[in-house]
């Protein structure tokens, strides 16, 4: 049973930076292409940035140049660095894994809550 755990969310000013880890258990992490979704309220869920088993990055338009998505496949844990965050990027962040080839992921985390003060 795969289980996602998410750490590292919080309250943070305006331009402030946090980092996120998510700690995969249950899985072949190696095989999964690991990504992070936001959901604000009153939105939909959107796809922050997901990273691939060979470490090719994708990232949603409203964060890259600020967000960076990692991977370490000896710790099973994927990792978003978020800078000069803005209140726009307040959400719960999820960690999730997704099998090559699978249309949407297969496992997600319970969430984190980022909260960005102006």
């Amino acid at each position: 049973q795969a289980r996602l755990v998410e750490s590292g969310g919080g309250l943070v000013q305006t331009g402030g930076s946090l980092r996120l880890s998510c700690a995969a258990s249950g899985i072949f992490f190696n095989f999964y292409v690991m990504g992070w979704y936001r959901q604000a309220p009153g939105k939909q869920r959107e796809l922050v940035a997901d990273i691939t088993t060979g470490a090719s990055t994708n990232y949603a338009g409203s964060v890259k140049d600020r967000f960076t998505i990692s991977r370490d496949n000896a710790k099973n844990t994927v990792y978003l660095q978020m800078n000069s965050l803005k209140p726009e990027d307040t959400a719960v962040y999820y960690c999730t894994a997704k099998r090559f080839g699978a249309p949407t992921p297969n496992s997600w985390g319970q969430g984190t809550q980022v909260t960005v003060s102006s």
